[in-house]
């Protein structure tokens, strides 16, 4: 009888049909059926594995069309031989076979790559954040099972018949109109922005639409202007086309009016929570900024990751709002704050831009995949991704709150950076503690916090006491006690480097 294990459903995530069609599959291929051989009829694998005798039919019918297997009468199913060894390429020519056998030359790629993304400063989270009782790590999200379950009727209404012709066939570098006139309508007024859909362009998120921006406007000869602390991502990935990055100021109204500016042909900001200070642009600063890109004709790129997520105070216009003469490049996420895995964003800048960004896109992946752009189009338009929003603002809320609450009453040594919303706080801690040291002794004690050296331009001259909560998936009751071991964690280190003092 074959070796097959079946899981309970709900923890293997998969139906019992699928598991065992992924189970027979793997015994085909791996060679563990022979082909001379009958597999079990459809009752006697039902009854050693306990399920339905229909799972097994309809399991061994997918098979059957799928040609994994061959019907014979009267004597059962078996392994399609000829049809596996035409996917697995089973006979290899003994010639080409001797080509694999050549050592591998351990220089082939110090000759070969231009430069090495991996070696680049990143942001490094671990791939187990979820086992630790007091996540306070930025850029993931807590399931929403409401949202959850309307993605999936969206998904599935979309992949219906009626709206196949909008992704079965290749559409070149078109987007979903559909999708284009739900952000024109129901997306950028919240945003005092109007646009027509020749000024749109649908990216694989707002990350792939800093990468497109990059690669049409910076490069050699170019100077790029970043906030310092700033996005990683953004200036690693100005850095890769060849550009020189130029450090900008920040203060408490996001990033500075210097006169710095002027030398920049580029300009990369995040106005509405400026990464990672979580600093909300003012209004007076947004217009000295439209007017200085005007005056110095210099690009301003605008990353609105954020917009929807200021507690204090009424929502803030986008730069691009104030833009009459066309140097503001907009970005923005539609699943940031729903599923970030999901990658769905968009550029609003002139149609000039568009038409040229459009044709890089077509170079590099043509478009983002056209289903998923039908189901964004149609949960927008159900009022799902607005229903979205408010519960994730009203939530957040009430973290935020709780936050600022916690720190001042357990750890009123520490500098928290004022802000009006977000979801993360930034930390200033007592004067040379290293974030690091802190980082270390935190997670001993179940604490993920993220250490900010990393957000800054020069790592030699990087603050050392930097770090950045986020809060966005740790649950509320669990802010206060994660505050408390966090508070422990610090008086460890403080205790830590008083020895040592005295030792000196």
């Amino acid at each position: 009888m074959l070796d097959i294990r079946l899981e309970d459903p709900a923890v293997a995530g998969q139906t019992l049909q699928q598991q065992l069609h992924q189970g027979l599959v793997d015994a085909i291929l791996e060679g563990r059926l022979p082909s001379h051989e009958p597999l079990p009829s459809t009752r006697d694998l039902a009854s050693a594995l306990k399920v339905s005798r229909n799972t097994v039919v309809l399991v061994y019918q997918r098979l059957l069309d799928d040609g994994y297997l061959t019907a014979v009468w009267r004597r059962g199913h078996f392994v399609n031989e000829q049809y596996i060894r035409q996917q697995l390429r089973l006979s290899v020519d003994t010639r080409t076979a001797s080509l694999f056998s050549k050592e591998r030359d351990p220089d082939l790629w110090r000759r070969h790559l231009q430069f090495r993304p991996s070696e680049a400063r990143n942001i490094v989270k671990p791939a187990n954040w979820r086992d630790f009782p007091f996540p306070f790590i930025y850029g993931q999200v807590a399931p929403d099972k409401t949202t959850i379950a309307r993605w999936r009727d969206s998904m599935r209404l979309a992949g219906s018949l009626a709206h196949s012709q909008s992704w079965v066939g290749d559409q070149v570098d078109m987007d979903d109109p559909q999708l284009l006139e739900q952000i024109i309508t129901r997306i950028l007024p919240h945003r005092g922005l109007r646009a027509h859909p020749e000024q749109l362009l649908i990216t694989i998120g707002a990350q792939n639409a800093l990468f497109l921006v990059g690669q049409l406007l910076a490069g050699r000869g170019r100077t790029v202007g970043v906030e310092d602390p700033g996005y990683v991502d953004a200036r690693n990935i100005f850095a890769s086309t060849g550009a020189d990055i130029c450090s900008l100021p920040i203060d408490s109204e996001g990033l500075a009016n210097a006169a710095v500016l002027a030398d920049c042909d580029m300009v990369y900001t995040t106005p509405s929570h400026q990464c990672p200070t979580s600093v909300t642009m003012s209004l007076d600063r947004r217009l000295q900024l439209v007017e200085r890109a005007r005056k110095d004709d210099f690009i301003l790129v605008e990353d609105d990751y954020e917009h929807e997520l200021n507690y204090l105070g009424h929502q803030r216009a986008a730069l691009k709002s104030y833009d009459n003469s066309g140097h503001i490049i907009y970005i923005g996420s539609l699943t940031k704050l729903m599923f970030p895995g999901l990658r769905i964003g968009y550029i609003l800048a002139d149609s000039e831009l568009i038409k040229e960004l459009r044709a890089l896109r077509r170079l590099n992946y043509r478009h983002p995949s056209a289903q998923d752009q039908r189901a964004m189009a149609l949960f927008i338009g159900e009022g799902h991704l607005d229903a979205h929003l408010r519960r994730t603002r009203d939530r957040l809320s009430e973290k935020w709150q709780l936050m600022q609450n916690e720190i001042a009453r357990q750890l009123p040594e520490l500098h928290v950076t004022p802000t009006t919303g977000g979801s993360a706080v930034w930390i200033t801690l007592p004067g040379d503690m290293d974030a690091w040291a802190v980082h270390r002794e935190a997670a001993k004690r179940g604490v993920l916090v993220e250490p900010g050296d990393v957000h800054y331009c020069d790592a030699d001259s990087a603050p050392r006491n930097r770090l950045r909560l986020g809060f966005a998936v740790i649950e509320r009751d669990q802010i206060a006690p994660g505050i408390s071991q966090l508070r422990d964690a610090i008086m460890a280190i403080m205790a830590e480097n008083r020895k040592g003092t005295a030792a000196e």
